[in-house]
């Protein structure tokens, strides 16, 4: 149930708007201040569309489009402009915004940032997405874990940014930080499309949480994005799903208190408490050690696949970059 798209709010809801932003193109700085412009737009376009509205998404790359260029020149920085104009627009709108922003790093490659700002213009989660698409972008890989926020009427926020949807690692680490609603914006192309519908299902049903999720739409001359926008309930089942329409805005209502309810209440399935209590009914209190050995293996930094010396794309030269240098 998402309330006809959040028109018909509950007391408890979270009105979600999810941005079909049209792919733009921006390689000048000129363009870069144009498109933070046309994103502060649209946040006064999701707000009037359904004045109840808590909280508009907006794709990743929504201000650099998917060029991949890094050029410091059109970077932006975590109190530069193009943030403060978000905020300015999301407390001029009393609107919670999620935003996207490819960040200057002085010490290597850019991030690929992304950030939630509240009704009065304060920043409540800088991400850093910790799973850059490779071989295809060329960003650092985020250095700030996964943080979680309180956000709009008893919901607790977590971003996750495109490629990271597809590690089950991530929803659940949103999801054990307490996070009752994962958003997770993209830039995606059609090929993914199939996979981008499953694991926004899978992330919300074995984490018993809501997971709101858009795309980029329509094309920049060279590469198409989907749209897709997408709201799927802590149960799997999807309630909203969008189209390919460039600047089209998905809405739906999410009810926090479900997803903390079935959290308390279920037996069956409520998979991310039963994961570190295996086998409750024949052991009291289940099982808490950790049986995986892809977990061990990564905390002691010798993760290796059996299949690790068949693997052949292990840097970005495919895509033109240059091989990176050695970690320190």
């Amino acid at each position: 149930m998402s309330g006809l798209g959040g028109l018909n709010k509950s007391d408890s809801g979270v009105v979600v708007g999810l941005v079909q932003q049209q792919l733009p193109a921006v390689e000048t700085p000129k363009q870069l201040e144009a498109q933070t412009v046309r994103v502060c737009e649209l946040v006064g376009k999701a707000s009037r569309q359904v004045p109840g509205m808590d909280i508009v998404v907006f794709p990743e790359y929504c201000l650099h489009g998917l060029s991949m260029n890094t050029d410091p020149a059109i970077m932006c920085r975590s109190d530069g402009p193009e943030v403060q104009a978000f905020q300015r627009a999301c407390r001029d709108h009393a609107v919670w915004g999620c935003f996207s922003i490819m960040e200057y790093n002085p010490d290597g490659m850019p991030y690929n940032t992304g950030l939630i700002i509240d009704d009065a213009g304060m920043v409540q989660l800088f991400y850093r997405k910790l799973h850059p698409w490779v071989p295809v972008e060329p960003w650092q890989p985020g250095d700030l874990g996964i943080p979680v926020c309180k956000g709009p009427n008893g919901s607790t926020l977590a971003l996750a940014i495109c490629h990271d949807g597809m590690f089950p690692e991530v929803a659940r680490e949103c999801a054990y930080r307490g996070a009752n609603i994962m958003l997770r914006t993209a830039g995606y192309t059609p090929p993914i499309r199939h996979a981008w519908r499953i694991t926004n299902q899978a992330n919300a049903f074995c984490n018993l949480m809501a997971t709101a999720s858009v795309c980029l739409a329509g094309t920049d001359g060279t590469f198409n994005s989907m749209g897709e926008g997408m709201i799927v309930g802590h149960d799997g089942v999807p309630m909203v799903e969008g189209n390919g329409l460039a600047d089209e805005i998905i809405t739906g209502e999410i009810r926090p208190d479900w997803v903390d309810e079935a959290r308390a209440i279920w037996g069956v399935e409520n998979n991310i408490y039963q994961l570190g209590h295996r086998g409750f009914v024949a052991v009291k209190g289940g099982a808490t050690d950790c049986p995986y050995t892809y977990m061990h293996d990564l905390v002691a930094g010798r993760y290796h696949v059996p299949w690790e010396p068949s693997v052949r794309v292990k840097d970005g030269t495919s895509f033109g970059f240059p091989k990176p240098a050695d970690a320190d």
